[in-house]
């Protein structure tokens, strides 16, 4: 296949990708939106209306911005099919984008790429379908397992899941560019310390260290040292 050929299949391919992901992704919310109305209908309640807005502004001024970034950030990651899946599916941060990251390097293709977009649709549908696998099995085993799922001993690892798995990662590309790294890393790390509050919130976090790392990485560039 020549360049042609390769450029008008992947244009091919990701047309038919965004039609399938558009309807999913529509067809995902109607459902996921329709779910609670449908119970309250069957159950005869409903919420009361004025405190389910104020509820939902309050939550929304907050996440709405959030959601905005992170799709800026994380949709040429992941890609466009990468994208409709992990935004529907969840566990964006700590699931879609380690599995992504991790297939791109060990199939070493470069972000922007045809190679790059079916290699990171495949790891976050891997992803999605291993993760309900697992919660499936974990409905089945719940009650079996439940002692040694409360035992003390393993608390701290079941609080450490996520650190360990992003350290481990983060790691491997702090490495690689450690003079972009090493201010965002350290005022993140200072500003959890001061504010331990600040630790839950990683997704708001990452806006502003992105940020940072991002215009750390363009200054360097102007300068030569990258």
């Amino acid at each position: 296949m020549n360049i042609q050929d390769k450029d008008k299949f992947f244009e091919e391919f990701n047309n038919g990708l965004h039609r399938l992901g558009r309807f999913t992704l529509i067809a995902g919310i109607i459902i996921l939106m329709a779910v609670p109305f449908a119970f309250g209908v069957i159950c005869g309640v409903s919420p009361d209306l004025p405190a389910f807005l104020k509820g939902w502004i309050n939550v929304a001024v907050v996440y709405f911005p959030v959601s905005v970034v992170e799709f800026l950030v994380y949709a040429p990651m992941l890609g466009a099919g990468g994208s409709y899946l992990a935004f529907i599916t969840g566990n964006v941060t700590n699931m879609k984008i380690p599995c992504a990251m991790n297939a791109r390097d060990i199939a070493k293709t470069e972000v922007g790429t045809p190679e790059n977009e079916i290699v990171s649709t495949i790891s976050v549908a891997v992803s999605a379908i291993v993760t309900t696998l697992v919660i499936l099995l974990g409905v089945v085993m719940l009650v079996p397992l439940q002692p040694v799922l409360n035992a003390p001993a393993l608390q701290p690892a079941f609080n450490n899941v996520v650190p360990a798995l992003f350290g481990a990662l983060g790691l491997k590309y702090f490495a690689k560019s450690p003079q972009i790294a090493v201010i965002p890393l350290a005022l993140m790390c200072l500003l959890c310390i001061f504010v331990p509050s600040m630790i839950s919130q990683t997704s708001i976090l990452m806006i502003p260290s992105g940020g940072l790392a991002l215009a750390i990485g363009f200054v360097l560039f102007k300068k030569g040292k990258l």
